[in-house]
């Protein structure tokens, strides 16, 4: 009893001693708890939509106010034609559009009947489903006001239980798979393990065998000893992509609709900003299990506030704004845009810009930090 009161007292002092692992006992589990109890939600909230209101009618205009007034829905756009909708639907802007067809007021006044299509990104896996049932509850409802004050509409309408005719339409993932949304992003999280995780410990290795400041001796630069370093792993996770890939389309079916040059040129770019985090992690700590604890703490906020397991549109307003610089968000959308939508340059221009400025950045600031600490 006395040796292991002994031995624990010993493992105190050593954390304790320890600040980088302390902070890693202590405060890097609250940090967590703080920002991930904001980002992982399965609830719904002020969903991006765009109304295609042809008709322009006070029947048509209940539907708009329902949904707007209802805590679900944000309308960012009431494009004139289903085309501008479509479009808001390829770059991402919206997840559904609600299109109410021409003479909906009139069909509601002769037949007691009136459609609306819901143009749902189905993309967006479960979510998509659970907007979809939201957005019918909202409409129901409706319907079943206008059938209460029937009488009150107009003189015209012979049949008091009127109704709204709700029809679906899946856009991008028909079926609703779940797995053609996971897919993509699940890719997405295998090469940011790759990149970051294995790269910082390698490099951390060195450090604890002792051959990192023999190798600093040698004739062989920084700069060379960086590349040589990285480039595996660059490539190993160009690897894992195309093993996911093919395992994706042969198992579980995935599309690939868009171009795979542009998904592979994009991926290359982001394995930079993956590195340069694993770079920079291994500037900041001495041991592999220091480096282990510091990615895992990253990459955990990085993918949980990517709209992978969660939509951004759900989470807390400051945790959307703080994913805008999470390069994974950027990259999980893009993947899934090229996959599943078929989306070119031009539908992917700011999750790219905003990548490229990202592995910039996080190279240039891990180069310097690696630089400081090595010398």
């Amino acid at each position: 009893m006395r040796r292991v009161l002994f031995l624990a007292q010993a493992e105190v002092l050593h954390i304790v001693r320890d600040r980088i692992l302390l902070a890693q006992t202590l405060i890097v589990p609250m940090i967590q708890l703080l920002i991930l109890s904001n980002a992982a939600t399965f609830e719904i909230h002020n969903t991006p939509i765009a109304i295609v209101d042809l008709d322009r009618s006070s029947a048509s205009r209940g539907v708009v106010n329902h949904l707007a007034a209802n805590g679900h829905f944000d309308i960012v756009d009431a494009p004139a034609s289903l085309d501008r909708a479509n479009q808001d639907m390829l770059d991402g802007s919206v997840t559904m559009a609600v299109v109410i067809p021409h003479d909906f007021e009139t069909s509601l006044m002769r037949t007691g009947v009136a459609p609306v299509e819901l143009s749902v990104n189905a993309e967006k896996g479960s979510a998509a489903g659970i907007v979809q049932s939201y957005a019918q509850s909202v409409l129901a409802a409706y319907g079943a006001e206008l059938t209460r004050s029937a009488p009150t509409i107009g003189p015209r309408i012979p049949d008091p239980r009127s109704r709204i005719d709700v029809r679906l339409r899946s856009r991008y993932n028909p079926t609703l798979n779940y797995k053609y949304y996971m897919v993509p992003g699940i890719l997405v999280a295998l090469m940011t393990i790759i990149g970051s995780l294995l790269s910082a410990q390698n490099i951390a290795r060195e450090k604890e065998l002792g051959t990192l400041e023999q190798l600093n001796v040698t004739p062989i630069t920084r700069g060379e000893f960086i590349v040589a370093k990285l480039l595996p792993f660059w490539c190993l996770g160009l690897i894992e992509l195309t093993m996911g890939l093919i395992i994706g389309k042969l198992v579980f079916g995935i599309p690939i609709v868009g171009s795979l040059v542009l998904l592979y040129a994009v991926a290359a770019i982001y394995l930079f900003v993956a590195l340069g985090i694993g770079l920079f992690i291994s500037s900041v700590v001495e041991t592999q299990q220091q480096a282990m604890f510091v990615t895992f703490f990253i990459v955990n906020i990085y993918l949980l506030m990517s709209g992978l397991f969660t939509p951004i549109d759900s989470m807390a307003p400051w945790v959307q704004v703080a994913s805008q610089i999470n390069p994974v968000r950027h990259f999980v959308t893009i993947s899934r845009a090229i996959l599943m939508k078929g989306a070119g340059p031009a539908e992917i221009a700011q999750p790219l810009v905003i990548l490229l400025a990202s592995a910039v950045i996080v190279l240039t600031v891990a180069v310097r930090q690696y630089h400081k600490r090595a010398s």
